[in-house]
Formats: structure tokens, sequence, C-alpha cells
């Protein structure tokens, strides 16, 4: 009987990561090939115009280096837990990326990461994953919104007594939870979040926070340079403000990993259509880096979820 449950939880197993694989590589397929805005025939004849192996390297060590960095970010942090190879933090950035996909905003990348430790280590894992993404997410609210401020300067796309209303508006929000910090919710409050982040020695922070920096700026100037190759020549400020607006408004807005092309796609054609850009090249470019930083890793991913063994041990 036990060689059968054993046999039976081996079999549900290798058809869940089966699942996970091929329905990862039938997304990514399905949205290249049936994206009506996509012109493969013209995407194609500009690449071949446009390619060099200085842009070509270029591009591609910019995309290793973003998802280095990610790996990075995650060997540090989980030395809270236990130091693991860098090796085997690749493992678990992929493999969760992977497994991740289908679920919005990524939430099914925290359950990914879980499933490489034992059971009683889950919640820290999931809550340092939490500080992993929650920095990068600060950074985009922080570089998107100077970024707003300083494309709508220029643009003039909402009036000033809006740009008004709306800081007044994250001020009261700030306020609130200043106040309301200490208010308990099942057990859960602001102020023991702080408590928790606290309790990580602060040499991690730092270098969690200059590792999240320096892939913010590699995953933004990879965009920058991906513009300047397809002949999209305007100011660096301007040009800057815009991709750090996009990836703030886009990052707000509920996706599935699988979808960000679209919805950052969408985002990117309003605000680069207001500096005349065709909105063919944008959603090209878009395009492009969703599958260097997204459909390359997955692919890399789903190897180590076809050989992944799972920690879940009580």
């Amino acid at each position: 009987m036990i060689s059968f449950n054993n046999k039976a939880k081996q079999f549900l197993v290798l058809i869940i990561k089966l699942l996970i694989v091929s329905g990862a590589f039938y997304f990514i397929y399905s949205h290249l090939a049936h994206n009506e805005k996509l012109d493969w025939s013209k995407f194609i004849s500009l690449l071949k115009e446009k390619q060099s192996i200085g842009n070509i390297s270029l591009i591609l060590f910019l995309t290793f280096l973003n998802r280095f960095l990610e790996i990075l970010k995650w060997q540090n942090l989980v030395k809270v837990i236990r130091e693991i190879s860098l090796g085997e933090a690749s493992k678990q950035v992929l493999g969760a990326l992977t497994a991740g996909l289908f679920t919005p905003n990524g939430i099914g990348e925290y359950a990914g990461k879980a499933l490489f430790f034992s059971k009683d280590k889950a919640k820290k894992v999931v809550f340092l994953n939490l500080i992993c993404n929650g920095i990068q997410m600060l950074l985009t609210i922080l570089f998107g919104i100077f970024g707003l401020l300083y494309f709508n300067a220029n643009f003039k796309v909402i009036t000033t007594a809006t740009v008004g209303v709306l800081f007044g508006a994250l001020t009261l929000l700030l306020l609130i939870l200043f106040f309301t910090k200490k208010i308990s919710i099942k057990g859960y409050s602001l102020e023991k979040l702080i408590h928790k982040i606290n309790e990580i020695p602060k040499p991690i922070h730092r270098k969690n926070i200059l590792l999240a920096i320096g892939r913010y700026l590699v995953f933004s100037h990879q965009y920058y340079f991906l513009f300047l190759i397809f002949d999209v020549q305007l100011p660096y400020l301007i040009l800057m403000a815009t991709i750090t607006s996009v990836y703030f408004l886009a990052s707000s807005l509920p996706s599935f990993q699988f979808l960000d092309f679209a919805v950052k796609g969408s985002v990117a054609v309003y605000f680069f259509g207001l500096l005349g850009v065709n909105e063919w090249i944008v959603v090209f470019i878009s395009t492009l880096m969703w599958f260097l930083n997204t459909v390359i890793p997955v692919v890399i991913g789903s190897y180590f979820v076809l050989n992944f063994k799972a920690q879940w041990k009580s």
C-alpha cells in the first residue's frame, strides 16, 4: 500500500510538472503567434537591418545581468534561513518564475520557492520573497513618480491641480497607515511587519537595496538601448522618464506574467505616442523585452521544474 501511494504521488508530481511546462510553452506560443499588432515580416526585416554583433551582445548581456542580479538578491536574502550556492539560487528563482507564469502578478512564484525548503520554513520563504519583490516595487514607484512628474512637466498630460490632489491622497494614505500600524487583523499588523523586517540583518538589507537598484537600472536601460537601436532619437531624460512612467503604471495594474508584454505594451503605446514614436515600434520593443526577460528565463526554468525534487517535509 505504501509503495502504491508513493508511486501515485510520484506520478501526480510528474503530471503537475508536465502541465506547468507545457502550459508555459503554450501561452508563450499563443501570445507570440496570435498577437494581431505584430507584423512579423516587418519585425524580422527590421531585426536583420539593425542586427550587429555589438547590438546583440549588449542586449543579451543586459538580459543576463537583469536576471543574474535577481538571483544574487535571492541568494543574499535566503541567508536568513541557510546559505545556498549560486546554482541553487538560480534553480529556485528560474523554477519559481516558471511556476508563477499563470498566476496574477506572479503570486505562484512564492509557492514555487517555498517548495525548495522544508515545510516549517515555508512562511519565512514567502516573507523573504515578499521583501525581495517589495524593494523592486518600491523602486518602480519611486522612479516612476519622478518620471511621471518630469514627463508631465513637459507634456501636461494632467493639470497641476490633479497632481496636487494625487499627492494629497498619497500623503493621506501614508498618514492612515502610520496611525493604524498597531491595529491587528487576524494577528497581523503593519507594526509586526516592520518588526519582522528589522529582524533581518542590516547588511543583508543594504545589499538587497543595492542589487535592486542595479537591476532597475539594467532593466530600464535595456529598454532605452532598444529604442536607440530602433532609431528612436529622443533626449535621454525624456526617454527615461517615459520608460519609468510606463513601468510604474503597468506594474500598478493586475496582470499575469504571460500577459506582461501586452499590459506594458498598451501603456507604452499611449505614452510613446505622445512623443511621436510609431506604435508598431513600441509594440515590437515591448514584445522583445518580454521575450528576453520572461520567455528565455522561463524556458531555462522549465528544465529546473522538470528536474524538481520537493523539499516539502514536516
